[in-house]
């Protein structure tokens, strides 16, 4: 399996340090605001990426943390931690904050159909942790106390390992060099310093108690030591969004390369943005959208809503590492093929095999399986589905031929790459509430069909008019009935 590594900026095979075991690290969200659509697409990403982990036979321990402390307004090292600020707003506990958002990220997460992690760490459940990174920091040389935070010697470790700035691919001397006028203005050395420890001003909210103050840990702190604490102090693969690459991400390698003496990390990869109109989304630009209100359509950009399945499906439609630009266009062509996709699925299981097949479906483990070991290439994996859904109608129209052998080939294969790595469920398969109205359907067309074979015209066509007046389209074939909403 091929995967890109931003790290060495090529694509790598993927072979995990301790066979058949892979550790997988994912930056989660910062939960102080309901989840977006550039929550959506890490979370999906990765979710494939462990699907396919699994299905390939490693034994995956998927840690993706919550952040819940220690993340500044300004992404910085001065300003309010995010979560306190929203929690004085809105007069509320830190904590009771954080419960209410990270609940309404698990709900989003379960309806966009994204397996759990196998470990969600909380950064203020690990505050001793990070002390302890702190001080293995301090102890290597590479870090210093400040009026009773500590800050990590951006200079003193890149002249040692020449290291800072390798993900990000930045001019490190160039970045040290304009920053030297900024010294003596704040209580880092140099401005490309970065906070491990904070000390607490007293209107702070959420502090705690360490050698050197009481205070709070950096925003970049908690990924190196949670990472290391759940898989080891050298692991597979830390994945996140592509806007986390600088600083976080390189601060997050300096940081366990000082404390450690080694990196954590062999394989770096990152999903690359979503763009609203060609913009970036934001919420000054007036182009926020939650994941709810794509879900209800209550948006002033969205014409309608959007379930979401067609919120899944319209990512994996780009590859991870290309950038998505939403539009109420491109989401509505998502929703199309997404409903010609299921059609076919749906369509596939009630195919008649015959003596012999005049397809040729054989190869469609070997296209997707192909796909996915070229860096997730999950649009040509769709692109495969289609071509299945194309030979599909052809033997349902009576044009092709299948045998059962092949047939049930297809639908094992098919069931494989669209339900179980893709995760595209089908919303009418979604719950046993759907599937009891499912099954109520196709019991009133099984009556209709009874009151056809008795010439009750009647009966026959008072069902299907008032179900086409409700929304149904109901089509008669030689096997039965097919219908669809």
């Amino acid at each position: 399996m091929l995967i890109y590594n931003t790290l060495t900026r090529r694509k790598e095979q993927f072979t995990p340090i301790n066979p058949p075991h892979a550790g997988l690290y994912v930056c989660g969200p910062t939960v102080y605001g309901d989840p977006h659509l550039g929550h959506a697409r890490p979370a999906i990403t990765f979710d494939v990426l462990f699907r396919y982990l699994k299905y390939s036979g490693y034994k995956v321990r998927y840690v993706r943390n919550i952040t819940d402390v220690g993340h500044l307004v300004n992404d910085a090292d001065e300003g309010e931690d995010k979560i306190a600020k929203k929690a004085k707003i809105e007069q509320l506990e830190p904590m009771e904050v954080v419960q209410y958002y990270l609940i309404r990220y698990h709900k989003a997460m379960d309806a966009l159909n994204v397996l759990p992690p196998s470990i969600e760490p909380h950064a203020s459940w690990h505050i001793m942790e990070q002390i302890d990174f702190v001080q293995k920091i301090l102890d290597a040389g590479f870090a210093y106390e400040s009026n009773g935070s500590v800050y990590f010697d951006v200079e003193k470790y890149n002249n040692k390992t020449r290291a800072y700035g390798k993900l990000s691919g930045r001019n490190i001397d160039e970045l040290l060099e304009t920053t030297r006028e900024l010294d003596g203005q704040s209580e880092k050395r140099r401005s490309a310093d970065f906070a491990l420890w904070k000390k607490a001003s007293p209107e702070h909210i959420m502090h705690w108690k360490a050698p050197w103050s009481v205070g709070f840990p950096g925003w970049h702190l908690e990924c190196s030591a949670m990472s290391t604490k759940y898989l080891g102090e050298q692991f597979d693969i830390h994945g996140g969004g592509m806007d986390l690459i600088f600083p976080h991400h390189e601060c997050e390698i300096a940081q366990s390369c000082a404390a450690l003496g080694k990196e954590s990390v062999t394989y770096w990869m990152h999903n690359n943005m979503i763009t609203v109109n060609g913009q970036k989304m934001g919420k000054s630009l007036g182009n926020f959208i939650t994941l709810e209100e794509f879900f209800t359509g209550n948006h002033p950009l969205l014409t309608q809503s959007y379930s979401p399945m067609t919120i899944r499906f319209f990512i994996l439609q780009a590859h991870y590492r290309s950038t998505v630009d939403f539009s109420n266009e491109a989401l509505q062509a998502s929703e199309k093929g997404l409903a010609r996709l299921m059609e076919g699925y749906a369509r596939l299981q009630k195919l008649s095999p015959s003596a012999v097949s005049s397809v040729e479906v054989k190869d469609l483990q070997d296209k997707c399986g192909e796909a996915m070991n070229d860096d997730l290439n999950t649009p040509i994996v769709i692109s495969h589905l289609f071509d299945a859904v194309k030979a599909v109608n052809l033997v349902h129209d009576g044009k092709e031929t299948i045998s059962a052998e092949d047939l049930n080939e297809v639908k094992r294969v098919f069931r494989l790459f669209m339900e179980d790595i893709l995760g595209l469920a089908g919303e009418e398969n979604a719950g046993s509430s759907n599937e009891a109205y499912k099954q109520a359907v196709d019991l009133l067309l099984n009556i209709r069909l009874q009151a056809k074979q008795n010439k009750d015209w009647a009966t026959s066509d008072r069902i299907r008019n008032e179900l086409s007046a409700l929304g149904f389209e109901i089509k008669d074939t030689k096997d039965g009935f097919e219908w669809k909403i």
